[in-house]
């Protein structure tokens, strides 16, 4: 059993409170109170939240930081140099990629990642002796770090519509989706619920440019059909909108619609371009709606209707996707700050609202349904913030100064299911370790 003592803490029920004491047991909270810290009590000086979820990561896309961004381009010529670099790795690259990328995430206050994997296979599709390296070094990388992981095992059959797949986009396809059915099911017996239960193995489809119009219905009753967490890429940019409108004559969120793909555990994400008609489609189904603004504002995305999604009755969550930024604070805040500049008002959500969709909705969209809150019963996952800071000094220990003030670099103390998983003290470290992993991953022949 294991005690701390909270200066301040944002607690389940929405309030914070000044000195919480917050008592663990085996990964969970038992019991919370309010007093004086006794010496054998864990002090975290500060504001403690509870721990955010990356709803949607590439964790390979890490190492094409500070690449990307030289001269001008698109999402089309972003995609070449990422597409350089998958051509590259191997089980073991990827792994030790994986496992700094995510001790960054860990650093941020991070607690649960959901992996949107859909690397699969080795040099020009071959696969790999064990079908599922790629898939078990994300997870083994994870969960050495401390992080939950859902890993969304993700189809991908073609190069657009009706176009097959080449080059390496080889390495991403298994062929059919039957092959990608009886892949991930391997792999969703090797981790079930019991073996470990901070791992979540889930479904993806990659979008309707990748995934052809019969086999979306068979990933989604893959997923659905054992409660399991679903993603895709929806509506990211409209030549997406376009290809799928001259094929099919619909929007891609109406063929989602069509083929069973929407619903409660169904997340898509970016969700930019996209008609009144797609709005109430997910809305009315359920279907969380997960942006990532520094990745749709780097790639040149556009601003997705976030609060009429939320009117229409999507829940809210967020990732850092391509990682050109990984900082949660930063995603929340772009949320709101992005809908300002389009719409020239302010207050679109209260602080609550996106401390929220980065934790208690995130951890429930991959799986993990009791996280994101620091109440008894709940994973004890608890993010520190120094309120001293350049950035948060003189600031009220409030949901707002969490939002709107504070970045990852003001995350001093990171607890993961009771297990401290990355300190202050940590990121010298972190970053080495990210040097020789990015380093290693463009070597890799």
């Amino acid at each position: 059993m294991t005690s701390y003592w909270c200066e301040h803490a944002l607690l389940g029920d929405g309030s914070i409170r000044s000195g919480v004491t917050v008592t663990v047991a085996e990964g969970v909270i038992t019991s919370l109170g309010v007093g004086e810290p006794s010496n054998s009590m864990n002090r975290l000086a500060g504001l403690t939240i509870p721990g955010f979820a990356n709803c949607h990561s590439h964790a390979f896309h890490r190492a094409l930081r500070g690449r990307t961004q030289r001269g001008k381009g698109s999402f089309w010529t972003w995609r070449e140099q990422m597409y350089q670099l998958a051509e590259l790795l191997d089980p073991d690259t990827y792994y030790s990629l994986a496992k700094a990328v995510y001790r960054e995430m860990s650093a941020a206050g991070i607690t649960s990642v959901g992996e949107f994997h859909y690397l699969h296979h080795g040099r020009a599709g071959t696969p790999y002796a064990e079908p599922n390296a790629m898939g078990e070094a994300l997870i083994c990388a994870a969960r050495e770090v401390g992080l939950r992981i859902a890993l969304l095992d993700t189809c991908y059959l073609a190069a657009g519509i009706d176009l097959e797949v080449e080059g390496v986009q080889r390495r991403f396809s298994d062929g059919d989706v039957a092959r990608w059915g009886e892949r991930v099911e391997a792999l969703a017996d090797s981790w079930p619920a019991t073996t470990d239960p901070g791992v979540v193995i889930g479904a993806a489809g990659h979008s309707v440019r990748a995934v052809p119009r019969p086999d979306l219905a068979v990933v989604a009753a893959w997923a659905k059909g054992r409660g399991r967490p679903l993603h895709v890429h929806v509506s990211e940019q409209t030549a997406e909108n376009q290809a799928c409108l001259a094929a099919y004559g619909c929007t891609p969120t109406e063929l989602l619609a069509e083929a069973g793909v929407l619903g409660d555990l169904t997340s898509a994400v970016h969700a930019t371009q996209l008609t009144d008609r797609d709005i109430a489609l997910l809305g009315a189904s359920g279907t969380t709606a997960c942006f990532c603004p520094t990745t749709e504002r780097d790639l040149g995305d556009g601003i997705g209707p976030a609060p009429a999604l939320q009117a229409a009755g999507s829940a809210l969550t967020l990732g850092s996707d391509s990682h050109a930024v990984i900082d949660p604070f930063e995603e929340m805040r772009a949320l709101e700050l992005n809908e300002r500049l389009g719409s020239q008002e302010r207050g679109h959500w209260s602080a609550a609202q996106l401390i929220a969709a980065g934790t208690a909705v995130g951890q429930a969209s991959l799986g993990f349904a009791t996280a994101g809150r620091i109440a008894v019963g709940a994973p004890a996952d608890l993010v520190t913030l120094r309120l001293d800071s350049i950035r948060t000094a003189g600031c009220e220990p409030a949901a707002e100064t969490a939002v709107f003030a504070a970045t990852a670099a003001d995350v001093v103390h990171v607890v993961g299911a009771g297990r401290v998983i990355a300190t202050d003290a940590d990121h010298e470290q972190i970053g080495r370790e990210l040097d020789v992993a990015i380093a290693a991953a463009w070597g890799a022949s």
